[in-house]
């Protein structure tokens, strides 16, 4: 296979574009489950949640305006092909560009802050973007990206669990997560839960569960049927849409594995609010 050249500026282009749509259309996975839930609601408050989630869904596609006001931060997981070469630029900065374009142009919120605990100037473009990249055999660059807003974000956690903690102590862990976290990462949640690796490769696990399509399942029908009990038992919690009342807790739970030592168990959970936002391109 020959090399194949890229300008970097296509890559920003493309970036942009897929943080600027991210934000104003909703993923139809997301959407399909929240007017299903709408359906099955027994809560006439929660119905009426419901509703406004989707009608603020259909106002934001409909003039292009955030979903949320919260636009979050950008995290991208790249598929980076080994025949690739970029030319007129590096590969990360035209990434950070393409963010910052979609971040200015697009109106959309700045909430990225320079440092974490002393100064905390806002960089006013929103990057660095967090960037996770792998390579991969072949010509094409693949691009998953997502909004992270920080309610839902600080409801995530991580314990090291050991082996003998078994499939009930992953299981309580992440009902325990979920239970604490409340009202507050504005359901209806998805849950992304990242088993295995190491207590970093958890966490990165985790987050990009939140990034999968809730309409999809884990590979292994194990894990599988661990996701659907998982939704019900965080569904009977009651803490609903809104935070008000009703069965619709979580639209998705969503697991990535990943294989571990012999001596631990990592069990990482990464909270997503409504409006999880996702979108991925090929280049």
């Amino acid at each position: 296979m020959e090399i194949r050249k890229i300008d970097a500026a296509e890559i920003t282009s493309a970036v942009k574009k897929l943080f600027m749509e991210m934000n104003y259309y909703i993923g139809s996975d997301v959407l399909d489950a929240l007017k299903k839930a709408q359906g099955e609601e027994t809560s006439e408050t929660a119905k009426s949640v419901l509703s406004q989630l989707i009608e603020n869904h259909k106002i934001a596609s409909g003039e292009e305006v955030p979903i949320c006001q919260d636009t979050g931060m950008a995290v991208l997981f790249v598929e980076y092909g080994d025949r690739i070469v970029i030319e007129n630029g590096s590969f990360n900065e035209a990434i950070q560009e393409g963010v910052r374009s979609a971040y200015i142009d697009g109106y959309l919120r700045k909430s990225v802050v320079d440092d974490p605990v002393f100064d905390r100037v806002n960089t006013k473009d929103n990057t660095p973007a967090i960037i996770y990249t792998e390579i991969v055999r072949g010509d094409k660059i693949k691009i998953l990206g997502g909004c992270k807003g920080f309610g839902s974000e600080n409801m995530s956690a991580i314990k090291m669990l050991p082996p003998s903690a078994g499939i009930e102590g992953v299981k309580q862990f992440i009902l325990d997560t979920v239970k604490y976290a409340g009202p507050n990462p504005c359901p209806p949640i998805v849950v992304g839960a990242g088993i295995g690796g190491t207590f970093e490769k958890a966490a990165m696990l985790a987050k990009k569960a939140t990034l999968r399509p809730i309409n999809t399942h884990h590979s292994d029908e194990r894990y599988a049927a661990l996701e659907d009990e998982l939704l019900q038992e965080i569904n009977k919690m009651g803490f609903g849409p809104a935070g008000l009342g009703g069965v619709t807790t979580a639209i998705g739970v969503n697991i990535e594995t990943h294989p571990t030592h012999i001596a631990g168990m990592p069990v990482a959970v990464n909270i997503c609010c409504h409006a999880a936002r996702h979108k991925e391109v090929t280049i």
